[in-house]
C-alpha cells in the first residue's frame, strides 16, 4: 500500500527488453535505504526491487504493466515519482493507493494561475472509471483531489511545493500520465453496477 506522497525523484540509467519485460535501472537519492523484494511505486506503478549495484536499483515491469501505463514510453535519461510503500502505522497523508494503475490519460491542459497550476486530463470512458469532484486521484503517483470533474476528463490544482518536488515541472500537453482512481469509489461503483 502507498499514500500517493512523492517521496524522492528517480532517474532512468539504462532499459533493457528481455522477451515482454522491461527491466529499468534508476538511481535516486534512496537507493541506500532499498532492500531486494522491496516494492516502490514507480509513476504509481508498484513494482519489486531485483537487483542493487552502486547507486542504481532495478526493477521489472511484465506486458501488462507496459500495455496499460506509461513506463513502456520512458528513455534514459527520464525522470519518475518514486514511494516507498507504507509503514503499518504510518500516517495516512494522501490517501489509500494500490499501485496498480487503473489507465493512462492525456494531459490536454496545463494553465498557471496566480502562483498554483491547473492541469486537465482527458480518459477514456470506456472502461468505465470515474472521478467526483473533491474526491481522490492518482496522478503519476501523485495524490491529488479532483477538480472540474467531466464525464471523461478532471483537473487537478498543483501547489508549488508539488509542482517542484514532482515530475509535474516537466509534464506538457500531450504528455501520456497513470491513473489510479480511488479505491472506494471503485468498490463503491462495482457494487452498484452488479445491482444494476
Amino acid at each position: 500500500m502507498f499514500t500517493g506522497i512523492v517521496e524522492d525523484l528517480g532517474t532512468v540509467q539504462k532499459l533493457d527488453k528481455e522477451e515482454g519485460n522491461l527491466h529499468l535501472t534508476l538511481s535516486s537519492s534512496i537507493t541506500n535505504e532499498l532492500k531486494i523484494d522491496q516494492s516502490v511505486a514507480h509513476n504509481g506503478v508498484c513494482l519489486t526491487v531485483t537487483s542493487l549495484e552502486n547507486n542504481n536499483y532495478t526493477v521489472t515491469a511484465i506486458k501488462e504493466t507496459l500495455d496499460k501505463t506509461n513506463l513502456g514510453s520512458l528513455k534514459k535519461g527520464d525522470v519518475v515519482n518514486l514511494e516507498r510503500a507504507m509503514k503499518l502505522g504510518d500516517r495516512l497523508d494522501g490517501h489509500i493507493v494500490q499501485g496498480h494503475v487503473d489507465q493512462t490519460a492525456k494531459c490536454i491542459s496545463v494553465e498557471e494561475e496566480n502562483g498554483s497550476w491547473l492541469f486537465t486530463f482527458n480518459y477514456d470512458k470506456s472502461l468505465n472509471n470515474i472521478t467526483i469532484e473533491k474526491g481522490s486521484i492518482t496522478v503519476n503517483g501523485v495524490s491529488l483531489t479532483v477538480v472540474n470533474s467531466k464525464v471523461n476528463q478532471f483537473s487537478v490544482a498543483i501547489i508549488p511545493f508539488t509542482y517542484e518536488h514532482t515530475t509535474f515541472n516537466t509534464l506538457k500537453v500531450g504528455d501520456d500520465v497513470n491513473l489510479e482512481f480511488d479505491v472506494i469509489g471503485k468498490y463503491i461503483k462495482r457494487l452498484n453496477d452488479l445491482r444494476n
